[in-house]
């Protein structure tokens, strides 16, 4: 269970803490668990909501990487390969095995690409999910009915692992909370404690009561992924930068532009990048972009020339050709690349993650990818221990159930909470009006709103439909629609006012419209019917 007076009550009591991490996406989230596990007192701030940031933003993949194959970079590969299967393993409700179709239009890019997958099959060993082949023009039809057709001579099909990224942050911190860490979202760091010239806490401030207060800590982990320099340089002011910002944005379009159950891989766009359409509850994600950005923003927002860049790849490969008013909704990610030159092309900048101890003592984890979140957690965890000269106990997480995996996967619309499902259930067994959906047209019910308020920890119309469930991917206009419900729900469960319920209306219409695909042409705003 996440409850946030509890947690927030463990931080003010002024009991020392053995690790306090800052920043709760993936890479925070993960230490968290990786500590308590292994029996560490844990506490971690987070100054909005877990994966507010980058971690809810990704192409929804849980991958090797096959464009690092290609770089030659064998190491990042194996590792993200061997932590694919893990977290195949450990968070069976959340990821899932799916086909991947890389088209050929060349006569030799049967054998070359599927060289390359044996080779990836080949290196993911007994943690594979499934071999891959090549397949004929007919195959490759069937299994892609709107695959351009022009020039096709047939395909390559391997496999790789999908994920709800937001939904397993909010897992992870499940995770920590049930081995005893103390996870606080809305909690920011305001600066550091130091005693002699070393760390030992931070000051924190509660964002929704403005109460400042400090934690004692004897190590602080900055996991605060884009923002991590100015952590950093709030320690040294005179601290180097480590990080360049690379935007990706994604579009998300209807189902029936790629229907079916397998995702289409171009392994080398106008740009070099590669280029994805995957399946995601129910619509399409078409990404991704690689654009260096001179700053990180906590709500990015995606470029026109990106936007334009991802319809026109995408129509080369589609018979159906997406148009701005296709588009259900469209999302920016910030990516922390760890600076290996002063070359400015983002796309050749190091993916692997990097771990700085500053002087005064502060442990800083930057880079890595969601693939690779456990073993990021793994390495810092073990920094903190040497700095906070804590009991070296080893990591205990490579088989560790991620919270909802217990049981069989439940095969229903709730199957993403997995074993939380039943619990779901019984809500609307209790009192059936929960049973009702928020708004026609949103497959959210109105006992999900109250189970994410009582036990996830959501706080706002935002955490709700943007990170707790997904609409505001998956349908922002209609999102927007939902809102008032949400915020009536949230407002009886935590107890707000009616003032409150209209400042959270308006806050999340100002938010979504953001997301909402603006036509260049016409500067209006569309909005298509959902398939």
């Amino acid at each position: 269970m996440l409850n946030r007076d509890a947690s927030l009550a463990e931080l003010r009591s002024g009991k020392r803490f053995d690790i306090v991490i800052v920043g709760g996406g993936a890479t925070g989230l993960g230490a968290a668990v990786d500590a308590a596990s292994r029996g560490h007192r844990v506490a971690l701030v987070e100054q909005s909501d877990f994966a507010k940031g980058t971690s809810s933003r990704s192409t929804k993949l849980v991958h090797g990487g096959v464009r690092y194959l290609r770089q030659g970079n064998v190491s990042l590969v194996l590792e993200a390969l061997r932590e694919r299967g893990r977290l195949y393993r450990n968070a069976p409700h959340l990821v899932h095995n799916m086909a991947f179709v890389i088209p050929n239009y060349r006569w030799w890019e049967g054998p070359f690409y599927g060289i390359g997958m044996k080779v990836y099959d080949r290196m993911a060993g007994r943690l594979g999910l499934s071999p891959s082949r090549t397949l004929s023009k007919e195959e490759t039809m069937a299994m892609l009915p709107t695959v351009e057709r022009d020039n096709l001579v047939g395909g390559v099909i391997y496999h790789d692992g999908q994920f709800d990224d937001a939904r397993l942050a909010v897992n992870l911190a499940r995770t920590a909370a049930n081995h005893g860490a103390f996870p606080v979202n809305y909690v920011r760091c305001d600066g550091l404690l130091k005693e002699g010239g070393e760390i030992s806490g931070i000051h924190a401030m509660d964002t929704e009561s403005g109460e400042s207060f400090e934690v004692c800590a004897g190590c602080v982990i900055n996991a605060t992924g884009v923002f991590a320099d100015a952590l950093r340089r709030r320690d040294d002011p005179e601290a180097a930068g480590l990080l360049a910002v690379s935007q990706g944005v994604h579009l998300v379009l209807p189902k029936d532009f790629l229907p079916g159950n397998a995702a289409v891989m171009i392994p080398r766009t106008a740009d070099g990048r590669v280029l994805f359409a995957v399946p995601w509850h129910g619509r399409v994600i078409v990404g991704t972009t690689d654009t260096p950005l001179a700053d990180a923003r906590i709500e990015p927002r995606a470029l026109e020339s990106e936007c334009a860049f991802l319809l026109e790849e995408a129509s080369r490969y589609l018979t159906r050709d997406p148009r701005p008013g296709d588009v259900l909704s469209v999302f920016a990610g910030l990516r922390p690349l760890v600076r290996s030159g002063h070359g400015e092309k983002t796309a050749a900048l190091s993916r692997d993650h990097t771990i700085v101890i500053s002087e005064s003592g502060m442990v800083t984890i930057v880079g890595g990818k969601w693939t690779t979140y456990r073993k990021m957690a793994e390495d810092v965890v073990d920094h903190a221990e040497v700095v906070a000269d804590l009991e070296n106990v080893p990591c205990r997480t490579v088989d560790l159930p991620i919270h909802g995996s217990s049981g069989p996967v439940v095969d229903s619309r709730l199957g993403f909470y997995g074993s939380d499902a039943r619990s779901i259930e019984a809500l609307i067994d209790a009192d059936p009006s929960l049973g009702a959906a928020v708004h026609s047209g949103i497959e959210l019910s109105r006992a999900e709103v109250v189970w994410q308020a009582r036990e996830e920890m959501a706080r706002t119309v935002e955490d709700v439909l943007a990170r707790r469930t997904r609409w505001l991917l998956l349908h922002a206009a209609r999102s927007i629609d939902a809102a008032p419900a949400v915020a009536r729900i949230l407002a009886a469960e935590l107890g707000k006012s009616r003032d409150w319920v209209e400042n959270q209306i308006a806050a999340y219409t100002e938010l979504a419209r953001g997301y909402v695909y603006t036509d260049p042409k016409s500067r209006s705003v569309r909005s298509v019917p959902d398939g």
